[in-house]
This record gives C-alpha cells, sequence and structure tokens, in this order.
C-alpha cells in the first residue's frame, strides 16, 4: 500500500495509468476478459465504471454494469437505479439490475441491515457474473476503505486473517467460483472525488453515510480525523502496512497448517504452537462449512475429544491430531403446550411454572425500589401499561419472534437462542411472557423486549422477578 498522508502523491492526471499498472501487476485482468462492475450510483463505483470502460478500448473487456436495489431509502434508492441505468445506456453496456427487500431479510435472518444487504449483494453480483458469462467482479472499494475496515475489525476482536483487511482479488463469500477484484485498493478517496469533478462525473451522496448510529461512520467521521490530526498524520500508511504485514503472516499460518496435514506422519497436535493449533482448529471448521469465533477455537484446541454445539443440530469434536468430527443432532424435543394466564390487575402475586418461581409488582414508576440482578433471581422491569392486565406464561413454540431492547426489528426466538450458545435442551425449558396480543415481551434468561421497556412516559412499572425452584 502507498502513503496517503502529506497531500497526493502524484498527479491526478495520473490515475488511469495508475489503475492500469494495477491491474496488470496483480493480473487482475486478462485481455479480451468479461467482467461485472458493480456500480450503486455513489462515486466511488461511478469513477471505477468510467476507468475501467476506458480501459476497455484498449484491453477489448466485456464490461456489464450491475446494480442492486437495496430498497432502503425509498425513491431515493429507485433514483439511484435510474441513474445507474442511465449511464450503462450512454456508455453501451448491458445492465444488471435487482430489487431486495433488506429489512425483511435482516428481520428473518436476525442479523443487521448492513449484514443483510451485503449478504443479497454478493448473491445478486454473482449471480451477474454466471449471466455475464464470465466468473469476475470489480469493486470500488478504496484506500479508505481498508482503514475504516482495519479498526471495525480491530473492535471485534478479529485476528491476523481479519485485520489483513481486503486483498486485491478474492472469492466471492457467496460463490467460492466468482472472484471479486478490487483495483482502487491502494487510491485515497480524496484523489477518486477529483477525478470525478475533473472529468465531470455525476453521483450521488447516500445521506445514510453521515449517520453517526452506525460504528462505520463514527469511525469515518470520528475517530479517523481525530487520530490523523492529532496522533499521526501518516496513519493510513501505518495501518495499511501492518494489514499486509498482518497479510503475509495469515497466509504463512495457513501454508504451515497445510503443510502439516499433508505430512501427517503421526504430528502430535498436543505439541504444535499455539498459533498452528488455533489455525489448524479454524481450517476444520471452514472444511465443515461453519464460521470460526474465537470461543470454540479455543474450546476445541483446549479440549481432546471434548463435544461442542456449533449451531442448531450439529455437534463437532476433535482428535488427537485435530481433525475435527461431527456428530449426529441431538434427538428432536417435543415442544410443550403448558402454559397458564396471569391477571395482572391484581397489584401483586406469585405463581409457580414450569420449575420457576414468578413474582410481580404492580406500582407508580414514581416510587419503588429498583431491586439489582444476582445469581439466583432475574429482575426485570416492564411499563405496566405496554404489557396490560392478562398474560400468558408457557414454553418457546416454533415460529416465536422476540425483539431484544436494543434492537430495531424483531427476529426469530430460535436464531436468538443459537446467537447466545443456549444448549438445545435447555431452550424447551425456558419460559415466555407473552401479551394478550401475542407478542413476547420477556424470555428467562435472555433481554427483555425493547417494546415494553421503561421510557419517560411510564406511568406504571411493572417488577418481575424469576426464580428457580428445587429441581427446576
Amino acid at each position: 500500500m502507498r502513503s496517503t498522508s502529506g497531500g497526493l502523491r502524484r498527479s491526478v492526471k495520473c490515475l488511469l495509468e495508475e489503475v492500469r499498472k494495477t491491474i496488470q501487476a496483480f493480473g487482475l485482468l486478462a485481455d479480451g476478459q468479461s467482467v461485472v462492475v458493480a456500480v450503486s450510483g455513489g462515486l466511488d463505483s461511478m469513477v471505477l465504471l468510467n476507468l475501467l470502460h476506458q480501459l476497455s478500448k484498449r484491453y477489448r473487456w466485456n464490461l456489464s454494469v450491475a446494480h442492486f436495489n437495496h430498497q432502503l431509502r425509498g425513491e431515493k434508492s429507485d433514483g439511484d437505479q435510474t441513474v445507474v441505468h442511465a449511464v450503462a445506456e450512454r456508455l453501451g453496456l448491458r445492465f444488471l439490475c435487482e430489487k431486495g427487500d433488506v429489512r425483511a431479510h435482516a428481520r428473518d435472518q436476525g442479523i443487521s441491515i448492513e449484514m443483510a444487504a451485503r449478504e443479497l449483494r454478493h448473491a445478486f453480483l454473482a449471480r451477474c457474473a454466471a449471466a455475464n458469462g464470465g466468473q469476475t467482479v470489480a469493486l470500488a472499494h478504496h484506500a479508505n476503505d481498508q482503514s475504516e475496515l482495519f479498526f471495525l475489525r480491530l473492535f471485534r476482536g478479529a485476528g491476523t486473517d481479519g485485520i489483513a483487511g481486503m486483498d486485491w482479488r478474492r472469492p466471492s463469500p457467496y460463490d467460492p467460483s466468482v472472484r471479486l477484484l478490487r483495483p482502487l485498493l491502494g487510491i485515497p478517496k480524496r484523489e477518486l472525488e477529483i477525478w470525478a469533478k475533473r472529468n465531470r462525473i455525476d453521483y450521488s451522496d447516500d445521506a445514510t453515510n453521515e449517520h453517526l448510529d452506525c460504528l462505520r461512520n463514527r469511525i469515518r467521521h470520528e475517530l479517523l480525523p481525530r487520530l490523523r490530526k492529532h496522533y499521526q498524520p501518516g496513519l493510513d500508511q501505518t495501518i495499511h502496512r501492518f494489514m499486509e504485514l498482518a497479510r503475509e503472516d495469515s497466509n504463512c499460518l495457513d501454508q504451515a497448517s497445510r503443510s502439516l496435514v499433508a505430512d501427517s506422519t503421526g504430528f502430535a497436535f498436543d505439541r504444535l504452537h499455539v498459533a498452528l493449533q488455533r489455525r489448524r482448529i479454524r481450517s476444520e471448521l471452514l472444511r465443515l462449512g461453519i464460521k470460526p469465533e474465537f470461543e470454540m477455537i479455543e474450546y476445541l484446541r483446549l479440549n481432546l475429544g471434548g463435544k461442542l454445539t456449533v449451531c442448531t443440530g450439529l455437534v463437532v469434536f476433535r482428535t488427537e491430531d485435530g481433525e475435527l468430527h461431527t456428530l449426529d443432532p441431538d434427538p428432536v424435543v417435543e415442544f410443550s403446550t403448558e402454559e397458564t394466564v396471569l391477571n395482572l390487575a391484581v397489584p401483586s402475586g406469585s405463581v409457580v411454572f414450569g420449575g420457576a418461581r414468578i413474582q410481580w409488582l404492580v406500582e407508580s414508576a414514581a416510587f419503588g425500589v429498583y431491586p439489582h440482578r444476582d445469581k439466583e433471581h432475574q429482575f426485570e422491569h416492564f411499563d405496566a401499561s405496554r404489557v396490560g392486565s392478562s398474560i400468558v406464561l408457557r414454553r418457546w413454540r416454533p415460529g416465536d419472534r422476540f425483539q431484544p431492547i436494543g434492537m430495531q426489528n424483531s427476529v426469530k426466538l430460535q436464531n436468538l437462542f443459537v446467537n447466545n450458545k443456549i444448549p438445545r435442551g435447555q431452550r424447551h425449558t425456558l419460559i415466555v411472557g407473552v401479551t394478550a396480543d401475542g407478542e413476547i415481551f420477556w424470555v428467562e434468561g435472555l433481554r427483555i423486549s425493547e417494546r415494553f421497556k421503561l421510557n419517560t412516559a411510564t406511568e406504571n412499572r411493572l417488577t418481575w422477578i424469576c426464580s428457580r425452584t428445587m429441581g427446576g
């Protein structure tokens, strides 16, 4: 990676030549190759399309334009689609487009809007590559994106493979046979802005990129500018150099791990360096189609033969050579139809249900003591008027959805159990509280529902205490 500090290193007039040299140096595209250009309508992708279109006249590339409409900004999203379509027509390029309900996908899968958009977009781009008669997609990620990604992954506790960031070319996460190319990865955004201005390239601004409720935007608009100004003017160069080192270290570990497996003449897993042990387990999880997480890797590394439930119905264990094997899924547990109705019009009371004692108290939100949780009791507080005067206590049932506090949408309770690593057998013993309208406001051992939390308008507070009885 090259420096982005101390001003631009070259005249922006050389940008086209630099992109050409990058493509040539990394072998990103061959003469006459078909390539799908992912174009959102924003600055980065519109500049990428402009550059590749100019170079295609020399290298006879067969370009197609792919646009995925996320439908997240209403008429503005449709406007982006119209603009990109018009540009493709003016350039005489094939236009491929799809719309996707990102919010519904996020809700159904229990994931963030950003992750849902990424999944749907990559699936669409992989289909476009197949429809275009090739297996190559060009993306417009640039040097600033790398710096932002570094901190995103650092804050999430990524290892060397995650900290390494994006590469010039990588397999698609949706279809490994599709190659994703990033010809602009070494270029700072400022140079793209100047190129767009000098070449009169129209593009749209996405106002959501300014919203500071998104971590990436806070990194972009708050953290990075402050670090560049007060701590390290050459921050981007330092980050990119570190990412390059991390990438090579990660590749070295991968190669060493593969060599051990290829020459498996009785090597002892327990005698390997910890870094190689972790890399071996990580590779095995990926082989089984399981997303590796640090806690998973550490458990399997430290527990020979220990059984670990990694997702619904899938149990794995490690052998002496570090290989992972799967076990048959647990027997199907029947869903319980047991339930009981509580009358919360009575301001206080208690009931024993499903091996637990539930106590409640309805009082003015302006008074009363807020008890704290301990290991034996779960204390929760709800807006009493939202919960209502009649509720049902029951077990988890198929199709149940729940909106945990802090989340904008409901998720499947099944997915929430998996994400919180609650064992399958235990899920069927947990109690849920349901309003008269059938909405879950409480799940034993998990967060309360966003829709029933206390707020400044709350008049009466419902205090809820749950404790397990003997044998419960």
